[in-house]
Parts: C-alpha cells; structure tokens; sequence
C-alpha cells in the first residue's frame, strides 16, 4: 500500500512539474522581454540617454508583458544607453552599426538640445536635416541646477537672494575667494562642469552662461556669441572648472568621498547638473545620506530642462509597421502609469509638474525655475557648442603610457593610434607632453603647446617600442610629482596613465602611493586619470589611483574599445 501510493505521488509530482515548465514557457513566449528578441516580433530598437535608460528598460518589459501589437505582429522593445551627444555624432555622421551598436529606430536623448543640432550637423554636412521628426513628444522633464554645499549656498544669500551664473563669475575671478564672502577657509571658487559636446550637463550650462552673459532669455544670436564681452564671461566662468568629463556621476562620487570624510567642502564649490542628481545624491542612493547635503540653485537668469524627447527617426529602416510600434510605446511612456514611475524616481513628469518628493527638504524648488530657456536657434545652438574650444579652460596634461612587454604587437598600436588621434582633440595652447614605462619611466616628449609639438608628439608616440616590466607604481608616484612640481593654477593639471598589467616594480607600497597622491588642497592636486587596457590589468588598484586623486577609472577591457575610452578621458580636459 505505501509503495503504491508513493509511486503515485511521483508520478503526480512529475506532471506537476512538467505542467508548471509548460506554463513558464508560455508565458516567456507570450510576454517576451526587453533584453529578449522573439522571432516573427517587430522589434523597435529605442536609443536612451543614460540618465533614464535603466527606467526605460523596466517600463519596455512591462509593455511587452502586456503582449501589444502592430500590424498585426507582437512587439518587443530594445531599450539601449547612448550617451545623448555620442548619438547625436553617430546620427549627423551616418550610424555604423559596428561602431555604434544597433541602428536605432527611436532616439530619445536627455534634451531637445541634441535634436536642434543634428538638424543644423546634417544640415551643414548637406545630407538633410529631415532625419528627426519637427516635434517630438517630452517623456519627463528635470531642469539645469547648480549644486552646492549648503552652507555654501547660504554664503551667497540663498535662500532670501536668487544666484545665478553671475555670481559664479564673480567668485570665479575674485583673488580672495570665499574670503570676499568671509570664509578664506574655503579657498578658491571651484566648479565642476562636464563636456557640452558629449553631456547635456554640461551642454545646458554653456548656453546658459551666454544667456546670462547678454542677460536675455530668448532671441540669441550669432553677432551675441561671439561679442567679446560675452565671451569674456563665459570664459571667466570656466576658469573656475576643476575638469570637464563625460559624466557627472564622476564630481558627485568625489563629493561623497570628500562628504564620508569630513571635508566635502574641501572639493568643489558647485557643481552644473540637473534637478535630478541632487534629488539623488541628497537621499543616498549610492549610499548613505550625506552629512552635507547639496542644494539646487535654479539661476536666476533662467535655465534650461532636458525635456527627454522621444523622436521616432524618419529613416529608411523605419518602416510603418515600427512606426506604429513606436507610436504604441510612447503612448504607454506618457500614460498615467508610466508618468508615475518617473515621478517616483526623481524627475518632473512630462508637463514639467513635481511629485511632492521634489521637495524643500530635498534642497529643491517644487515650483522649479522661475525663468525657462529654449534652446536657441540651430546656427546658434551650433556655435554655441563649437565655441566651447575656445572658451574652455586650458590643460596641462602628462601622458604616460605603458610600453612593456605585454603591449607588443596589436596592443601596442591600437594604443599609438588611439593616443595620436586623441591629440588632435586639444587645442594649440593647450600643454601636453610624454612619459613611457615599462621596467623603469622615462621622458618622451617633454611638456609644451600642443601647436609647437604636435607633429613631434604624433612621431614620438608611433616610435614607441615594447619591452620590459610593468613598474606601475613608480611611473604613477614621479609622474604626479613631476606635475605638482610644475603645477599651473590657470590649467586643469592631470596625468593620463595606461597599463595594461600590474605592478612589477620594486616599489610595492600601494598605501604609501597613494598617501603621495591624497590631497585636501585642490590647489595642489593633480588628478590621475587611469586606463585599465586589456583583460590583465589591475583595475582595482588603477580605479584607488583615481579615485584617491580626485580623477576617473576608464575601462578599455576590450582594446578595440580604446578610441572611445581616450576620447572620453580626454573629454575631461
């Protein structure tokens, strides 16, 4: 009797089972995924900016569950991150799928900004500026900030009195600092601004600033931008810039850093981001909450918002059947419900209207800027952009790159192409010179104008030779002290270092290396960009480098990568 009632019960358990994986199968295929490609599916490849890409990913997996269709075909929805000025460069020079990713059938980056360019890129490339639509619908909104510490803030009068780009122009140039603002204590006026050719960040602040500069809120133009007054304001606000970047993620784990330890206003004074990183960063979402929270000033010259707009491409592999898949996902984005899920993680939904998380307490306005700025108009937008060359602040950068053995062959001359391709991104006046190591370091090129040396630095970088050990440490501990010892107060001073192994030196105190490389004084650090190159690289101990400078880790794990990975690092610059 046992027995058989046990045979029973297995043979029950195994159609159970085999029930149950029926049922999961099922539901896989009905449901799909964003990650997933289905056969037969119309798949609507959408190109994200990062800021919201992940948000994007978990609302396209909950339209695919839903099982929608278009003409008559299920759809699945492929969300990809493409940081907003990379995509805008892929689309005005033609995308390569090998070098881009996946064409994209949807692009929404973080700004209507991005869009105006692209139309005046391929304008002026004469390859038309019909590929974007004339509108394209806003998903979420979060306005251009200026962070600060509060007490910093406090010190110019905020809350009572509106600050704006002007007052950052005056701290910028006044010699006493914070001590005009009776805290000598705090030193200089430090900025943290990102690349406006790659950020939107970074992008917004700049035409901002030559909003402010005029004092005008719409109608720019040319004849404005290059009027010598404005640009004399312009410059004078970057000459605050602690470095550039590619992302502000890079400043606000610095100030946490700097917050962990007591001293977050030892780092920057202020920082260009938008509405929602302060949201972020003052609720401790990487973490605990600060002890020094930021709070968003909204510039009381007027600012502008990434409005996150969603533009279905007209191009040729856009064809009807994707065009009405996407038109389906941007109903759903715009939905109460998805309106909701952007609401809650920080943003203003797409009228611009604040959830009561935005709040005070959070240091930010629910009421938001007093004075909204649209982009200008394309031929401006364009020199805006391109005028950034020009009125940045200047580098003065050590390049000191890794020639042991392990570089040779391909390695090696991915490396040299990389390096004298990302030359070309500095301007004459900038300062660049050459270290190479292997078993010992030694001087290449010695630092000078780049228009002075250029050619000679191309040379010099494709004679490099491989061979010998990896005296990773020593080559970091002289470069960074060849460079405060040559430090320029009116440049962005920095070491570019690549390795693509670990320490062999005799030299084996990390912890004293990086005593060496700490500084509390922003007036003598020298930031030590690394680059992890290759499978084999000490990526941890190259990421502590970094950080404990104040700088970046760059990841070029697979060396076909390294082009990118220079021309972001060097975007700090």
């Amino acid at each position: 009797m046992y027995e058989s009632r046990t045979s029973r019960d297995r043979r029950s358990l195994v159609i159970a089972i085999f029930v149950a994986i029926g049922i999961v199968g099922y539901l896989a295929l009905a449901r799909g995924s964003s990650g997933v490609v289905r056969a037969n599916c119309i798949t609507l490849n959408v190109a994200a900016s990062q800021e919201k890409s992940g948000l994007l990913a978990e609302l396209a997996k909950a339209y695919t569950q839903r099982g929608p269709t278009a003409a008559g075909q299920c759809v699945d929805v492929k969300i990809t991150q493409k940081a907003s000025g990379a995509a805008e460069e892929a689309l005005a020079r033609g995308w390569d799928e090998k070098a881009d990713g996946a064409r994209p059938d949807v692009w929404s980056p973080a700004s209507t900004s991005w869009i105006v360019l692209l139309r005046q890129h391929r304008s002026s490339r004469d390859i038309g500026g019909g590929l974007v639509p004339d509108a394209a619908s806003s998903l979420l909104q979060s306005p251009l900030v200026i962070a600060m510490p509060r007490p910093m803030a406090e010190a110019l009068g905020w809350p009572q009195r509106e600050v704006g780009w002007g007052d950052v122009l005056q701290l910028s140039r006044d010699k006493a600092g914070w001590g005009s603002r009776g805290h000598p204590e705090w030193g200089e006026f430090r900025l943290g601004k990102t690349n406006p050719n790659i950020s939107t960040s970074g992008l917004h602040a700049l035409i901002g600033a030559y909003f402010a500069a005029t004092q005008r809120s719409s109608d720019l133009t040319e004849a404005d931008v290059s009027d010598p007054k404005v640009v004399d304001f312009v410059k004078g606000v970057d000459s605050a810039v602690v470095h550039y970047g590619d992302t502000v993620s890079t400043f606000l784990r610095h100030m946490r850093t700097a917050d962990e330890r007591g001293a977050a206003l030892s780092y920057v004074s202020a920082i260009a981001v938008e509405e929602k990183q302060v949201w972020d960063y003052n609720r401790g979402d990487a973490g605990a909450r600060p002890s020094m929270p930021l709070v968003a000033i909204y510039p009381k010259e007027g600012t502008l918002v990434a409005d996150h707009p969603y533009a279905v491409l007209n191009a040729p592999w856009v064809d009807d059947p994707k065009r009405a898949a996407a038109n389906g996902f941007l109903d759903f984005l715009r939905s109460p419900e998805a309106q909701r899920t952007f609401l809650a993680a920080g943003f203003r939904d797409a009228q611009g209207q604040a959830s009561p998380q935005i709040s005070a307490a959070l240091g930010l306005l629910p009421e938001g800027p007093k004075q909204i700025i649209r982009p200008p108009a394309p031929a401006v937008l364009e020199l805006i952009q391109r005028s950034w060359n020009d009125v940045r602040k200047r580098a003065h950068v050590l390049f000191v790159l890794d020639v042991s053995g392990s570089m040779n062959g391909t390695k090696l001359d991915l490396v040299k192409r990389a390096s004298i391709q990302a030359l070309d991104q500095f301007a004459d006046d900038d300062q660049v010179g050459l270290w190479a190591f292997s078993s010992s370091v030694r001087e290449i090129a010695p630092i000078g104008p780049v228009g002075a040396q250029r050619e000679q630095l191309k040379s010099r970088i494709a004679g490099l030779v491989a061979g010998g050990g990896t005296a990773l440490y020593t080559s970091a501990r002289q470069s960074a002290n060849f460079m405060r010892g040559t430090i320029d107060p009116s440049r962005i001073n920095a070491v570019l270092l690549l390795t693509d192994g670990r320490n062999e030196d005799g030299d084996r105190d990390l912890d004293g290396l990086l005593r060496d490389l700490r500084s509390e004084d922003e007036q003598r650090t020298v930031r030590v960009f690394t680059i992890g190159y290759g499978e084999d690289a000490d990526r941890e101990t190259l990421k502590k480098i970094a950080d404990t400078s104040r700088a970046a880790f760059y990841d070029a794990s697979n060396p076909a990568t390294i082009n990118k990975v220079f021309t972001d690092l060097v975007s700090n610059f």
